[in-house]
């Protein structure tokens, strides 16, 4: 019935491209932080100015890394490097947290203005496996987790939470480190063996992979060339939407 191996018990989601729709939010977010930085630094230094690019960047260096990594990620592909900063640097700071916390402002000024939306097939797909009697857990790099999923109302969907907050007050490495699928696992008294990930970045794709989990589904939202990438980087089935597992395409 949904399409996963017999031996499931329990369910990871990620949540932006997977259960929410605000994968473009964020993609959106960086651009906008990286393209101001990158600016300032073209008028500081001469360098020519080369944008973020929303889709080949996003999907390479952030995407589903935690906010930090993510910017560390995208400014060593370019080449520079910045102090790392503290966590609560001010969005102006020229600093790795400080760059962070100016996309993080830029995704809840935009979440507040655009609000969220979910994917249908993805919240009947929990529902179902909710009513199989499987255990479901949100394992999101997002700090404002908590946040999207009251605000649209499925926060009773899931037994237990993983997100950037949690991991951050448990010192565990983002994906594609496993750490925090892990930790969804445990919190559901799982074994990672019996957890299946579903999975939209290739980071969590890859996360899902090295930890050990019983099946790793990888979930396209944006093209042919994404899809391979999942495949490639360990998802056991790619489709792109989650009813697809239900109807059993």
């Amino acid at each position: 019935m949904l399409g996963l191996p017999d031996a499931a018990a329990a369910c990871l989601f990620d949540l932006d491209g997977v259960l929410t729709r605000t994968a473009a939010v964020h993609a959106a977010a960086w651009k906008e932080m990286f393209d101001g930085y990158l600016r300032e630094r073209a008028r500081d230094t001469g360098e020519p100015f080369v944008p973020f690019d929303p889709v080949k960047d996003y999907g390479r260096y952030v995407d589903g890394k935690k906010r930090e990594d993510g910017t560390r990620s995208f400014l060593e592909s370019r080449g520079i490097a910045l102090p790392e900063g503290d966590p609560d640097d001010p969005p102006g700071n020229a600093t790795v947290r400080g760059l962070g916390n100016r996309k993080n402002a830029l995704v809840l000024k935009l979440i507040e203005e655009k609000g969220v939306e979910t994917f249908d097939g993805s919240i009947d797909f929990v529902r179902a496996a909710r009513e199989a009697g499987l255990k479901t857990a949100v394992v999101s790099s997002s700090a404002n987790t908590v946040q999207v999923l009251r605000s649209v109302g499925i926060t009773d969907l899931f037994d237990a939470r993983v997100d950037g907050v949690v991991a951050a007050d448990r010192n565990l490495p983002g994906k594609p480190a496993p750490d925090m699928f892990l930790a969804g696992a445990k919190e559901l008294d799982v074994p990672a063996a019996r957890a299946v990930v579903f999975e939209d970045a290739l980071a969590g794709v890859q996360a899902g992979r090295t930890g050990g989990f019983a099946y790793v589904v990888g979930v396209n939202r944006v093209d042919d060339e994404h899809a391979e990438a999942l495949a490639e980087h360990g998802a056991d089935v790619v489709v792109n939407d989650l009813s697809e597992l239900l109807e059993g395409k």
